[in-house]
């Protein structure tokens, strides 16, 4: 079974619905194997967790 991993900031219910059924179509597609195969994991990192350009995005964001 294939196995997509994501990891990001927190997502809405109806955004990792949409992310899982994107990633899903189009992985199948190029892949070649059937839907029902896949599993898609999401992980959410909290924006204090998340870092760029040495800043934790929450940081970024209140700017």
């Amino acid at each position: 079974m294939p196995v997509i991993s994501v990891e990001g900031s927190k997502l809405t219910k109806e955004q990792k619905s949409e992310l899982i059924a994107s990633l899903t179509e189009v992985a199948s597609k190029i892949m070649n194997v059937r839907k029902e195969a896949y599993i898609v994991l999401i992980k959410e990192n909290d924006m204090d967790n998340i870092g760029v350009g040495g800043i934790a995005l929450s940081g970024k964001l209140a700017k």
